[in-house]
């Protein structure tokens, strides 16, 4: 069994390059794997390994500078849940595009999940879903408004072009795991919105913490890793990943005529060349030549 953990902590890092190093070889050295993120304004990502291991890098990032009180979510899967471990420098742990915007000066009101659904359940308030389309795709909050967009970087626009459908209302938001709303509930806040909300600990929290019979949640909830979705209880979902799109489907998706492993799937047939799907063919052939000679292989990036 694999300890998840995902995490993310918005603070000054001067020189994010200096932290990547010895934060990449401590996970190696302790056989975890996953994603984490560096920028001047923080640290972002999702882990997986053993107990031990996750607890000595969840150790060595709560003592760098200003990291004291990261939080993150734990949850557990069946099987690796990544392939390798990266550490990445970036412009912006979360891409959002916005230089004004900084959740250190400020954030919405938090609202525990205890309290959620009487919240985005009273009249005067609009729920929006801020995570990507694909991810809304299998899972959302009753009500909740779907702005479509592809990524979050799409996020400020799509609120310029539909504010006045919110006038007078008290706005609640949410994501997979926090993040995306510390950005975005500061962004409308530096545009004058009053009354901002947002879902302390995001989907996953909410997942964890409220019991099926009394949530407000439905289908499952996209996950970037292995696992591809949760449910109640942070229970890994049905679903698979696409590895040609990175989008998630159904095992009986599979059985359509659009669906060729690591090549298409019916949400991305139509958007690739047949370059692109000889070229993913070749991809396949080679991981199964891998697979073939029992090595470790990479796989879809």
């Amino acid at each position: 069994m694999f300890t998840v953990a995902a995490l993310y902590h918005f603070t000054a890092f001067p020189d994010p390059a200096a932290i990547q190093g010895p934060l990449a070889k401590l996970c190696c050295s302790q056989g975890v794997k996953g994603t984490l993120l560096l920028a001047n304004e923080g640290i972002n990502g999702t882990i997986a390994g053993p107990r031990d291991g996750i607890d000595a890098v969840l150790a060595h990032i709560r003592a760098l500078p200003g990291c004291a009180d990261l939080v993150w979510k734990e949850s557990t899967a069946a099987e690796a849940p990544f392939p390798r471990m990266k550490v990445r420098l970036k412009r912006e742990i979360v891409t959002m595009g916005q230089p004004q915007v900084d959740p250190r000066a400020g954030t919405g009101h938090y609202v525990d999940p205890a309290e959620w659904n009487a919240l985005i359940s009273a009249p005067d308030v609009a729920v929006i879903d801020t995570r990507n389309d694909y991810e809304v795709a299998i899972g959302t909050f009753a009500g909740a408004v779907d702005p479509e967009t592809a990524s979050f970087r799409d996020f400020p626009a799509w609120w310029e072009e539909n504010k006045a459908r919110f006038h007078n209302k008290r706005i609640a938001m949410f994501c997979t795991g926090g993040i995306r709303c510390e950005k975005s509930t500061n962004y409308l806040m530096g545009l004058g919105v009053e009354e901002v909300y947002h879902l302390r600990g995001g989907i996953l929290k909410y997942l964890e913490e409220v019991p099926e019979k009394d949530s407000l949640w439905q289908g499952d909830c996209f996950v970037f890793d292995g696992r591809v979705s949760v449910g109640h209880g942070l229970k890994e979902g049905p679903h698979l990943l696409c590895h040609a799109c990175r989008r998630p489907i159904l095992p009986a998706d599979r059985d359509r005529p659009e669906y060729e492993d690591g090549v298409s799937c019916h949400h991305c047939a139509a958007e690739t060349s047949a370059e692109d799907k000889a070229r993913f063919r070749m991809r396949q052939k080679q991981i199964a030549l891998a697979r073939a000679r029992g090595e470790d292989h990479l796989g879809p990036r």
